[in-house]
């Protein structure tokens, strides 16, 4: 079609649009309308017109974003709160002249840089598998001039414009967005844009049936077609492939323009973790706790001691003891263990570290239905004669069809349903017949039918007709009513979940033709998606440690829902694509979380799900293995994908299985729930002790006449300290401790670091009085009282250490591990370091006999106060147990 004025200048095409819950249909427009508005025709576009548009619209090319470079990805790391408080670290430390501390922290903050800026490098590149998806020839038919026939030939697809006319055959990839003009048998995948595991059928005529499979109506006799733009028979859309048929079609939108680009369009750097997010909140804390120590210490000393700036080191060592140095480290060793252990054992890879952490706070973990939970291949259920009893004839009538089929239409390979028919057949049955010829399978009038020779009988051929069960009843001869029974019994079947064939016979002459008219219904084929051996197991030990299943699929809710119940899972409740659509963000939000399945979702649906589901406040995992499923991996906290997924989709996961079983996830939230407690631990007994020892500090250099402790002291206890809580890293958390998420929230974290760091404090405190009482007299009482404190500090942090970290459990049928033997040997340099030949060089003196029996008495009344809390706490908040 040429140009003309009486036509529309040709615009670019719209732009794919982002979901919106409150969109509404707008009418779809007629082939006619398409080509005038693209200013082409059945013919296609002239060379000149296609090189005119290429320069307009550009290549057909999904779009990439340029990885940034590693100094900038350096730079963003350096930016990150949690570094910035190493940062502070050495700069307090070179400020005192701790060259040794100030050296070790920058290199911390650069370990902690690389690792940070490589996870991103590596998720960064995910975007150029997306071109795996698509087309690299497209078969175009054009013009060389306006008087010119067309022409048909492969073309490179970056160079395909809107308005070129192409052409598709079993096994393509659809090239772009394309409204179909012709079409014969087709049928489409298209689970990379809506998840669907059937083939769906595709016809240029809009009236045409869709989503139908030949069991029937996906089931039976209920609603497919949806609302979506994607159940429109006419449209196929760029990521999907030909799974049968041929077609022509229309271009109507490329490159970036397509769905394909607009479902998968980056949205930049991977959104930090709920861990990551947590630990921004406690880096915060400390930062302020650092910069506001060094000024109180001087104005209170100034005010009331008449000190000045001999004070700052004494004040820049407070604030270093204040803040862990020790936590990157941990942390790191914690994670990386986990991901050790899981990469070791159960062939789980974590691609982000801090994601190991989420993935054991992870308390919903959405899946879809097919491969997942069931092996995305029916198996036969039941077949049922017109009474609904059990008849084994009926599936052997059904699977000599599915043979024949197979045999004399020449088809590459059984679909299916066919196969499942086979797979349960007998063998000598099928060959008991002879075949004389096949109608395959056609979306259009949803039924196959082959023709065979009668056993017995010469000159007698028998016609097999199978489909869906609506298709084949309307050409059996039966009663109304008798009918109307049949199909009640179908619907039945298909609201329980079921695929329905139905099967019917005839007698025919031979050499007539075949007639699908008069037959004698048979009875009912019904079969079920087969489920994957381990995940009834798995889905009930996820369950036993507080993590809900929900099912985002893009199949039929009475499938979904039969699984679920095949495999244990209570529904609590069940939403479709059209009625997600018209709800509103808030209600969606409160409505998620009550419900169990959700169906017929696009990519924009699961996204829209996943990110409701957060808002409500859960730590969500995605399980998911094609391109449809990856907005929804992004958005989530955790992203899984099995080894065998969609190239993209696994390099954009956060944890990577060997194959699709929930079994590997359940070890994967151990790990995750291992690690996340014992970095709790250390983070709640770490800061409590050290804002406990400063507030005693700081009371204590207002009451005496000399400093508490010098800023050597200082630092050398707070890295005995610090030496001794790595141990965490290796402890072995309570059984109990595995079975309900693990949340690090920084205001519980804050409330539990004030109790405990001022019941530290008051430990302390009564340490001053039993040294102003036992250190009486000498001459060298600033000595003593430093060295008294030493060892008070370093005893008391080993008590805290011991006692928090095995809580209300307490040691019954528990034998020691890392943290008690590394606590015993903190209590043992305290005891022995200022006798030894280090205790000189730092100030410190031996200890006076009566001391030791003292502080014996001090720490006995401190453990007891400890343990009391602690079960107060735990009964009040069990999080913390």
């Amino acid at each position: 079609m040429s140009a003309g004025p009486h036509l529309p200048q040709l615009t670019p095409p719209p732009k794919a649009p982002e979901f919106t819950p409150t969109s509404i249909p707008t009418p779809v427009p007629t082939l006619l309308e398409v080509l005038r508005g693209l200013d082409t025709g059945p013919r296609g576009l002239t060379e000149g017109q296609a090189g005119e548009r290429l320069g307009r619209f550009g290549e057909n090319r999904v779009p990439d974003t340029r990885d940034p470079s590693w100094a900038r990805l350096l730079a963003r790391s350096a930016r990150d709160p949690f570094t910035a408080v190493l940062l502070c670290l050495g700069l307090v430390s070179a400020a005192v002249f701790a060259w040794g501390t100030a050296s070790v922290i920058l290199l911390l903050v650069a370990v902690s840089c690389v690792l940070r800026a490589s996870g991103e490098h590596r998720a960064d590149r995910s975007t150029a598998g997306l071109r795996r998806l698509v087309a690299t020839t497209v078969t175009v038919q054009r013009r060389a001039d306006e008087d010119t026939a067309p022409a048909t030939r492969e073309i490179p697809v970056e160079e395909l414009v809107p308005g070129d006319v192409v052409r598709l055959g079993p096994g393509d990839l659809v090239p772009a967005d394309v409204r179909l003009l012709r079409s014969t048998g087709l049928t489409v995948h298209q689970a990379a844009l809506t998840g669907e595991s059937a083939p769906v059928p595709k016809s240029a005529d809009e009236s045409d049936p869709i989503g139908t499979d030949p069991a029937g109506t996906d089931p039976a006799g209920t609603d497919t077609a949806g609302t979506g733009v994607f159940q429109q028979p006419h449209l196929c859309f760029q990521g999907t492939s030909v799974a049968s048929g041929s077609a022509t079609a229309v271009v109507t939108a490329t490159g970036a323009d397509t769905r394909f680009a607009a479902a998968h369009r980056r949205t930049g750097k991977p959104p930090a973790t709920s861990f990551e997010r947590s630990v921004q909140g406690v880096s915060w804390i400390l930062i302020r706790f650092a910069l506001l120590t060094p000024p109180l210490v001087l104005m209170a000393n100034a005010a009331l001691r008449g000190r000045g700036l001999e004070t700052l080191p004494f004040a820049v060592a407070v604030a270093v003891g204040l803040t862990p140095e020790m936590l990157p480290v941990l942390v790191t060793t914690c994670l990386a263990r986990g991901a050790t252990l899981l990469a070791r054992t159960h062939d789980v890879i974590v691609r982000r570290l801090p994601v190991l952490h989420d993935i054991g706070a992870m308390d919903v973990l959405c899946v879809d239905k097919t491969g997942t939970l069931t092996q995305d291949r029916p198996v036969v259920d039941r077949a049922v004669n017109a009474e609904g009893r059990d008849d084994p004839e009926v599936l052997r009538w059904a699977a000599a069809a599915a043979w024949w089929s197979l045999q004399l239409a020449d088809l590459p390979a059984p679909d299916a349903l066919d196969e499942a028919l086979l797979t349960t057949a007998d063998e000598d049955a099928l060959m008991a017949y002879d075949g004389v010829t096949a109608l395959p399978f056609d979306p259009a009038r949803r039924l196959a039918t082959v023709v065979v020779r009668t056993p017995g009988r010469l000159g007698t051929h028998t016609l097999i007709t199978k489909g869906a069960a609506e298709a084949v009843l309307e050409r059996c001869s039966l009663p109304d009513e008798e009918r109307a029974q049949l199909r009640a019994l179908a619907a039945a079947q298909a609201a329980d979940g079921l695929r329905v064939l139905a099967v019917a016979t005839a007698e025919r002459p031979a050499g007539t033709r075949p007639h699908e008219r008069g037959l004698t219904f048979r009875g009912l084929v019904t079969l079920r998606d087969d489920l994957v051996p381990t995940a009834a197991e798995a889905l009930a030990g996820l369950a036993e440690r507080g993590v809900t299943v929900k099912v985002l699929t893009g199949d039929h809710p009475g499938t979904a829902v039969r699984t679920c119940r095949d495999l244990g899972i209570p529904v609590a409740g069940v939403l479709t694509a059209d009625r997600l659509d018209t709800l509103t963000d808030p209600e969606l939000t409160e409505l998620a979380s009550r419900t169990t399945v959700f169906a017929r979702c696009t990519p924009e649906h699961k996204t829209r799900v996943t990110r409701a589901l957060q808002t409500g406040g859960h730590t969500v995992g995605f399980l998911g293995d094609g391109v449809n499923d990856l907005p929804a991996l992004r958005t989530a906290d955790v992203g899984l994908a099995p080894r065998d997924a969609a190239g993209v989709t696994r390099d954009n996961a956060d944890l990577v299985l060997a194959g699709k079983d929930l079994t590997a996830i359940g070890h994967a939230v151990a790990a995750g729930r291992h690690a996340g407690g014992n970095i709790a631990s250390y983070l709640r007994i770490t800061l409590s002790s050290n804002l406990g020892n400063v507030i005693a500090m700081l009371s204590a250099g207002l009451l005496l006449p000399f400093l508490p402790m010098l800023p050597a002291q200082v630092l050398v206890q707070n890295l005995c300290f610090d030496a001794a809580q790595l141990a965490f890293a290796y402890d072995r958390p309570a059984p109990s401790a595995l079975r309900r998420p693990t949340v690090l929230e920084p205001r519980a974290l804050l409330r539990f670091i004030v109790g405990f760091g001022a019941l530290n404090a008051v430990a302390d405190l009564a340490t001053f009085g039993v040294l102003a009482f036992a250190l009486r007299g000498p001459g060298d009482d600033e000595a003593l009282f430093h060295s008294g404190w030493f060892t008070e500090n370093l005893l008391t942090q080993a008590v805290v250490m011991v006692l928090l970290s095995l809580g209300a459990r307490g040691t019954s049928g528990r034998r020691p591990g890392p943290v008690t033997w590394s606590a015993a040997t903190l209590a043992a340099t305290g005891l022995f370091l200022h006798m030894s030949a280090l205790g000189a060089p730092l100030g410190l003196s031996p200890l006076p006999g009566v001391y030791y029996g003292l502080l014996a008495a001090v720490l006995s009344l401190y453990a007891a106060g400890l343990m009391t809390a602690r079960a107060r706490q735990e009964r009040r908040s069990p999080s913390l147990a």
